[in-house]
């Protein structure tokens, strides 16, 4: 048989962000409904190297399914190399002979479908008049979000901050030639989230850049950067004062440090998030409440988003003869 090959480039052309939302809707709806078998991400940490590997399987039923295994080394050094901190492949196998259909790059993938799920749950979530938006980070993850944010809401302007105001400017400026909206660079996390009622965090931070006193009432947040049990972006406080949204409680128990150091800390209690995006899909447990209510989406990304992008990809890449097609 034919195996599939991606490249970063492929992958970015055949899934624009408008389509991935859908897709991960979809994704998160399957998950809910018991159709995804979503076992825990196993993360390799060898004394002294630079970065960790996670192994992310999954395994999808229905008319479309597959098995599926992310392989990612996170590297921390990586941006400053100019290079996504994000390096792997996403592996899609065949359901029902094992043969492996499809390799495709899975810091695209990891880019495109985590925006789209913070996409669903802003869609969700966030105030239908939202419109100003905060991004703090200028990385891969604030490009491929600006671009979600502004798929599923008006954007009046766009106010970004990083740790080096530096990359805040160049991210405006490159970002500026493909969106109408004003996108404006500011020199402090504080700055950024004035009257913003749209919050992203997308960045390396191990301790938090986000404080409570800084939030408006009815902001949408969504936390997307730690993804270890001992980093996070928004102080206790933030959660506390949250209604908290995942897309898998699981994931989030054993995983989340925005959510455990807080419930460490005493902040919350063990039943303080609300509901998987998938249960608020599927009407199974209510969103937003109230115009005043802060809602925040902890965002750890799961296997089952990198199967159903790679399989839809799949799909996509045979009808328009897209990819590589070798012998394996």
């Amino acid at each position: 048989m034919k195996t599939l090959v991606l490249s970063q480039d492929e992958v970015i052309g055949l899934l624009p962000i408008n389509e991935c939302i859908p897709v991960m809707r979809d994704a998160l709806i399957a998950l809910a409904a018991g159709k995804a078998h979503q076992p825990l991400r196993t993360i390799i940490r060898p004394p002294g190297a630079a970065g960790v590997m996670g192994l992310m399987p999954s395994y999808l039923t229905g008319e479309h399914a597959a098995f599926g295994l992310k392989a990612i080394c996170v590297m921390p050094g990586n941006p400053a190399k100019g290079k996504d901190a994000h390096q792997g492949a996403v592996l899609l196998f065949s359901a029902d002979s094992g043969e492996l259909l499809a390799m495709m790059n899975a810091s695209a993938i990891t880019s495109i479908r985590t925006a789209a799920v913070s996409g669903v749950a802003t869609d969700l979530l966030a105030r239908e008049d939202a419109g100003s938006l905060a991004i703090i980070g200028a990385g891969v993850q604030a490009r491929s979000h600006l671009a979600a944010m502004s798929a599923v809401r008006s954007i009046q302007r766009c106010r970004v901050a990083s740790r080096n105001f530096e990359h805040a400017r160049n991210f405006s400026e490159e970002m500026r030639q493909d969106f109408s909206f004003p996108i404006e660079p500011v020199d402090s996390v504080e700055k950024a989230l004035q009257d913003a009622d749209l919050i992203v965090t997308a960045t390396s931070a191990a301790e938090p850049i986000v404080r409570r006193e800084w939030i408006s009432p009815g902001a949408h947040l969504n936390v997307v950067g730690a993804c270890t049990p001992k980093t996070r972006e928004v102080d206790s406080r933030t959660m506390a004062a949250s209604t908290v949204f995942v897309d898998r409680r699981e994931s989030t128990i054993n995983e989340a440090g925005d959510y455990l150091i807080a419930l460490h800390e005493g902040a919350i209690a063990p039943d303080h998030i609300r509901a998987e995006l998938g249960e608020v899909l599927t009407g199974e447990r209510p969103g937003r409440t109230s115009a005043d209510e802060i809602t925040l989406f902890k965002s750890l990304g799961i296997g089952v988003e990198d199967l159903t992008a790679a399989e839809y990809l799949y799909r996509k890449a045979k009808e328009v003869n897209a990819g590589t097609w070798v012998e394996f």
